[in-house]
């Protein structure tokens, strides 16, 4: 719908007091402010604060570390452009005599700047035609004051940053890997049953051998044996009929949970490895290796004995007030006294104990990080002498640890006392009572005994159910940091009907390809098409897109805009693991698993035979070398590849691509790590990978892509020159700008 200018206070809001002043200072007296955006680098990219506000009469600006306002009105003519590189974003205003002003922002701005742009072109537009301004009311978020589209109820920013704390009802969803053992859990729960009934014979046998064989033995009176006999096999039989059955409970009960754990382990891990890498990106690996591994194990103790414990103790608490009603109501009435209060402060503290426990993973996640990071790179930390610097940074992960637990150690350490103070008076005002009705006849002190006997079983059994409120919401705390895996849903996802892949031919075909991580641009409207068979190379300078390019080729991220297309259908139409397998992949540092040479080779294609291995190794040149090593392909590789040099490494990385014989190739700078000698030992293994593929190559240097058909040139996530290398240098643009630099540096550096 049409509406008014827009009110000059909204976009002020994001402002400080000393912004407001000195941009109202600069309003006309009728003029509306309708964007702000405040730039954070100058020219040179030193940070330093400006202004760029865009109003209903112009756009005005103070420039980043200068003290005059600029301004400039609505004319034909103007214009305001935007893009964003390497970190950095970049607004210019320009008109038909070229250049007036420009303004860089690191990219926190980002949406501030397009927000602005599009105010800018509204308006512009709106004074050139004479036409009001038309758009739909927008909502504001009351907490960062970002704009909602129409439809949007929730703030996008906002939710990324919202903390759900865990909640009880988490531990629920465990049933989904509790379902396949109902059976076992059900013989569990009778025998659960049948056991806690068994323990509750011996304080029915109390009663009657009270008041049949102590009272009248003790006032001299004959007593048959046989009823005591009868009575003491009772309390015997009862103990061993509670103790078997107890028994198989536990041992059925654990195997259950076991294997619940063991499944709720499996389930998480393979959907880590389906998510995309950009879940990756954002994660920490000791948090990671936490969740699969420290939670899902306090998940699976908490169902082999808290939980089961806890049943027990519950079933047992319905069983002991059901006793104490039979033998005396008033009694068993005063016995619920303290009741009210026990659950008040089960309640006042359960929240507490919920986030507490939750804080309390997240802390320990900052501690494996450290390992995490430590471990695998100790040959850095060791080369650059950090032995110290890491234990500091451990130490103070590990302090933090600890704080936290001492706060919440200081909630838990009152209630548990408090709890068993509470039950302690309950039983002393139950023998209160219980004397003052055997003192009015009311009850016998057979029934008595009987019923303390009860009554402190009973709130036992609620000193020990209020203990689980600890471990419960531990447990919810853990299952909502693996539930938080298991609902994420990856950004490259399977279509719902995959087309089948039948004979991949190898062309590959680019449509106006575009990829925004996050609000960042990094490549834009890319059109390419590759012929089967063909070599491509890309170049440009680092931060020009060729990695999210074959990134995306790869598809371990989905584009943004436009498709890629394989042998004419869509890549996003296939199954992720089927498109993948017809892609082999050599980075510039290669990955080799713990293990040994052979299996590192036949990671790709596990069930190869030794002929084929070692026919792989030949063709990239890794067979001399390998026969060296004291146990040849059966030599075991360090963690990363430690015991052997980066050259062969990566000999071993091309044998693992060509042992699964794709039909497309993707080389990412694989020789840019090595010195001279080395990259041609592995030039030569990749003229045999190369061989009637088509191959994406990435180069440091370009001197390695002279046998490219064509050569794609890359400048700010753009296509800028496509050809051969004769056909780019003599056009003397930027694949010769770049060539003639190399050249440059490499006659600096004293090489040939």
């Amino acid at each position: 719908m049409t509406t008014s200018p827009t009110s000059s206070d909204q976009p002020l809001l994001s402002l400080s007091a000393s912004w407001k002043t000195a941009l109202t200072s600069q309003l006309a007296e009728s003029e509306n402010v309708l964007s702000v955006l405040e730039v954070d680098l100058d020219n040179r990219l030193h940070f330093v604060k400006g202004l760029v506000v865009v109003t209903d009469c112009g756009i005005k600006s103070l420039p980043a570390g200068g003290k005059d306002w600029q301004n400039w009105n609505f004319r034909p003519g103007l214009q305001l452009s935007h893009h964003d590189h390497a970190g950095v974003g970049h607004l210019q205003l320009t008109d038909e005599q070229g250049l007036l002003s420009d303004w860089r922002f690191t990219l926190g701005q980002n949406l501030h700047a397009i927000r602005l742009l599009d105010h800018f072109n509204e308006q512009l537009q709106s004074h050139l035609t004479g036409q009001p301004v038309v758009r739909a009311e927008q909502n504001i978020c009351p907490s960062c004051k970002a704009i909602l589209e129409p439809d949007q109820e929730e703030c996008p920013v906002c939710t990324k940053v919202i903390y759900t704390p865990p909640s009880t009802w988490t531990l629920f969803r465990l049933w989904r890997f509790a379902h396949p053992y109902r059976i076992q859990l059900l013989i569990g729960f009778t025998l659960m049953l049948l056991g806690t009934a068994a323990h509750m014979i011996p304080r029915y046998l109390t009663k009657p051998l009270t008041d049949e064989v102590l009272i009248p033995y003790q006032n001299s009176q004959h007593v048959d044996p046989h009823l005591v006999v009868l009575y003491i096999g009772g309390l015997l039989g009862s103990a061993v009929i509670a103790w078997l059955l107890s028994w198989g409970k536990t041992y059925i009960l654990a195997l259950v949970s076991e294997r619940i754990g063991a499944d709720l382990r499996t389930a998480t891990y393979e959907h880590l490895l389906k998510l995309s890498l950009e879940y990756f990106g954002g994660k920490r690996t000791g948090d990671l290796m936490s969740r699969i591994g420290s939670e899902s194990d306090r998940i699976c103790v908490y169902l082999s004995l808290h939980l089961l414990d806890f049943a027990t103790d519950v079933l047992m608490f319905v069983m002991t007030a059901v006793a104490l009603l039979q033998i005396n109501t008033k009694l068993a009435l005063v016995t619920l006294l303290p009741l009210p209060f026990i659950a008040w402060m089960i309640h006042l503290v359960r929240d507490k104990l919920r986030t507490g426990f939750e804080k309390i993973d997240r802390v320990w996640g900052e501690v494996t990080n450290v390992l995490a990071d430590t471990i695998p790179g100790i040959r850095v930390v060791k080369a650059f002498a950090q032995e110290q610097r890491e234990a500091n940074r451990f130490r103070v992960a590990n302090k933090h640890n600890l704080a936290v637990n001492d706060r919440l150690n200081k909630v838990w350490s009152l209630f548990s006392p408090t709890v068993s103070f509470l039950t302690d008076l309950g039983i002393l005002v139950v023998w209160g009572f219980g004397i003052w009705q055997v003192s009015h006849n009311e009850i016998t002190v057979g029934s008595l005994v009987a019923a303390v006997a009860f009554i402190s079983n009973f709130y036992g059994r609620i000193d020990s159910m209020s203990r689980i409120v600890s471990v419960t919401q531990k447990s919810a705390s853990a299952a909502k940091r693996i539930f938080d895996i298991l609902d994420h849903v990856s950004s490259v996802p399977d279509p719902q009907q995959p087309v089948a892949i039948k004979e991949v031919k190898g062309q590959i075909e680019l449509r106006e390809v575009g990829f925004r991580y996050g609000n960042r641009a990094v490549n834009r409207g890319i059109s390419l098409n590759i012929r089967p068979g063909e070599m491509i190379g890309l170049v440009g300078h680092s931060g020009s897109g060729k990695s999210t390019l074959v990134n995306l080729i790869c598809r371990f991220y989905d584009v943004s805009e436009g498709a890629i297309l394989l042998d004419g259908v869509d890549i996003r139409s296939f199954a992720v693991a089927d498109y993948r397998k017809n892609i082999g992949l050599v980075l510039q540092e290669p990955f080799l698993f713990f293990g040994t040479i052979a299996e590192n080779i036949a990671y790709g294609k596990p069930d190869a035979s030794r002929d084929e291995i070692i026919a792989a190794a030949r063709a990239a040149h890794a067979h001399e070398f390998i026969l060296r090593l004291p146990q040849g392909y059966d030599s075991m590789v360090g963690e990363r590849g430690q015991g052997l040099s980066g050259g062969e490494r990566q000999r071993i990385s091309i044998a693992r691509a060509l042992l699964i014989d794709p039909r497309i190739l993707i080389m990412d700078e694989a020789t840019s790590s090595v010195d001279s000698q080395t990259e041609k030992e592995i030039q030569k293994a990749l003229d045999n990978l190369v061989q009637g593929r088509t191959t994406i190559a990435i180069a440091h240097r370009l001197s390695t892509l002279h046998k490219a058909d064509r050569l794609v040139v890359l400048d700010r996530g753009q296509v800028v020159e496509v050809g051969g290398h004769d056909e780019l240098m003599a056009k003397q643009g930027a694949y010769y700008e770049l060539y003639q630099a190399q050249a440059r540096h490499a006659e600096l550096m004293g090489e040939e």
